[in-house]
């Protein structure tokens, strides 16, 4: 697939939206379409509106951080399991045209994601919330996702309601050969990844540990971009 191809209908892109971090989406929504080359649908995942729809039943979890812990897996269900679609997490900034991302969809692969070894030595994030360590770790903040792939099929709103976060997150339900990767530009964790030797910002900035829209995590690396993305909303919300 080529940037051409898919400029011809608006990318599909599901954004994890959690009532703590609503600045969070708006900037991250804001920097997907100010970067993007073509037309963007862009679809907040709300669990309480998902939960009026009957999509999304889970009990709550008392170690999910945040409220599209799970949600993010009705994506293909979302989707009418046809096409790719994209979701990230809502403490993501973006700085390059995600449709160089959609480029790189592979119709052989159900998933492409950046496979992390990510191991925090940090015992908190963001507002408090536990930090875990788990086997695949933050792949699934990011998936560019094959929604018409015959393995994805297995991602019903039941299963997603019923599954295990081990099953879900680590993509048990994919061989492990229908996962593809992508460079971690397209995920970069900040405070694990080493910023670019060419000074230039990865593409996706992932404030996975807490951004500057928290008080406690005004120093982090790339915060002046994610800070002047945010007065960019504010000026819009105020114009």
């Amino acid at each position: 697939m080529t940037i051409a191809d898919t400029a011809s209908s608006p990318l599909r892109i599901f954004v994890g939206w959690d009532s703590r971090e609503t600045i969070a989406y708006d900037v991250c929504e804001h920097s997907l379409q100010r970067h993007s080359s073509t037309d963007l649908e862009i679809i907040p995942l709300k669990q309480d509106e998902l939960r009026a729809r009957k999509l999304f039943t889970r009990d709550l979890d008392p170690l999910a951080s945040t409220e599209f812990t799970y949600t993010r897996f009705l994506m293909p269900h979302l989707a009418g399991y046809e096409g790719w679609a994209l979701f990230c997490d809502c403490d993501f900034l973006w700085t390059r045209d995600v449709a160089q991302l959609f480029a790189e969809a592979d119709d052989s692969k159900a998933i492409l994601c950046v496979q992390h070894d990510y191991q925090p030595t940090e015992r908190t994030k963001m507002d408090g919330k536990v930090q875990t360590n788990y086997p695949r770790k933050n792949w699934s903040s990011m998936m560019l996702m094959n929604c018409g792939h015959p393995a994805n099929a297995a991602l019903t709103p039941e299963i997603v309601n019923t599954e295990t976060g081990a099953f879900l997150h680590r993509f048990q339900w994919l061989d492990d050969a229908l996962i593809g990767s992508v460079h971690h530009t397209w995920n970069w964790l900040e405070g694990w990844y080493d910023k670019p030797s060419d000074g230039q910002p990865p593409a996706a900035v992932h404030y996975t540990r807490g951004g500057p829209w928290f008080k406690e995590w005004q120093d982090v690396d790339y915060g002046d971009l994610w800070t002047a993305e945010a007065d960019m909303v504010r000026a819009k919300e105020t114009a």
